[in-house]
């Protein structure tokens, strides 16, 4: 069985932290919030088995990867910049790019912008979306007057981290928790189209009183210890950066998406149940399959590890029809 490696790769002046595990085809796999490399632990070592080099970094600004402090520092121009940099650091000219929340943002953009290095993308939770008719912020506050959203939330400066990083254990579980496919069906959009304006991040997120069935206590300890010692600022400066990134990438959105593409979401991910997936279907030219897991929440390849492997080699091998 290939093992899991780590190594620290510098990138565009930044300390990038890499798993890596087999050989072969290169699979490029970027977590999102509040996720780390870690969460593709189920991933790894079967990409490898199957004849793949699996790539998973700490995307900038989060676990192990440097986290510059200015907002500008994860636009979505650099944060590109930063994914190329690294496939040149490890002298991969294409990858199949799998992402999941902001990660699958990143993996969309890249495909969009960078076709050249894109083999093929496999989306989990969150689909392809042309870009907006106004900046983001702009755009749900809108949507949803007098609500709490959770993109505008992250734009204050300083508020959301404290409110975080009060006791980050307690965070990470009663985020895992709520978005877990054994949460109450309708917590999250509850949460997320019926919270009052003026509310903090966790105020609508109960404390559960067990793990989520899918999180081991070792997992946890994991994520706090990277969260303990990081913050959460890097993370949340990706969420700061949207609005720029409408000005600063006019075309981003705008086109179609030719590779083939795979698209992996739980029938309870908040991404799928209150947004629709047909301006995604009419943007990809190479939709090969829509994968909808019963039962599974946001935390797509933790909640699903065993399907979600076997919708990746699937997929990747069914790509050049040689195995």
């Amino acid at each position: 069985m290939p093992q899991i490696t780590q190594h620290t790769v510098t990138v565009n002046g930044i300390a990038m932290h890499v798993t890596e595990a087999g050989e072969g085809s290169a699979v490029v796999l970027l977590h999102g919030f509040p996720e780390l490399a870690y969460s593709w632990r189920h991933q790894m070592t079967a990409l490898g088995e199957a004849g793949y080099r699996a790539i998973a970094p700490d995307i900038r600004g989060h676990g192990r990867t440097g986290a510059p402090v200015e907002v500008e520092a994860y636009g979505m121009r650099t944060m590109m910049a930063a994914i190329t940099g690294l496939m040149d650091a490890l002298e991969v000219s294409e990858a199949a790019v799998v992402g999941h929340d902001q990660g699958a943002l990143l993996a969309w953009a890249l495909a969009e912008a960078h076709p050249e290095r894109v083999r093929a993308i496999i989306a989990l939770g969150v689909p392809y979306h042309p870009k907006p008719p106004m900046p983001l912020t702009q755009m749900l506050a809108e949507h949803n007057p007098g609500k709490f959203n959770v993109v505008n939330y992250f734009q204050q400066p300083r508020v959301p981290e404290q409110e975080l990083e009060a006791d980050v254990r307690a965070t990470l579980l009663r985020v895992f928790a709520a978005q877990s496919g054994d949460a109450e069906p309708d917590l999250v959009p509850r949460w997320l189209t019926g919270t009052p304006a003026g509310a903090g991040f966790l105020d609508a997120l109960p404390m559960p009183d067990r793990l989520p069935y899918w999180l081991e206590e070792d997992d946890l300890d994991y994520y706090t210890a990277e969260y303990e010692r990081t913050g959460f600022t890097g993370t949340l400066n990706r969420y700061r950066s949207l609005d720029a990134d409408w000005f600063d990438l006019p075309e981003l959105g705008t086109g179609a998406i030719t590779q083939p593409a795979l698209y992996i979401t739980g029938d309870m991910d908040s991404a799928y149940r209150l947004g629709t997936l047909e301006p995604m279907k009419a943007r990809l030219t190479d939709l090969r399959s829509i994968v909808i897991l019963p039962g599974c929440g946001h935390w797509t390849q933790q909640e699903r590890p065993h399907a979600v492997k076997y919708q990746l080699i699937v997929f990747l091998n069914g790509l050049d029809g040689t195995r």
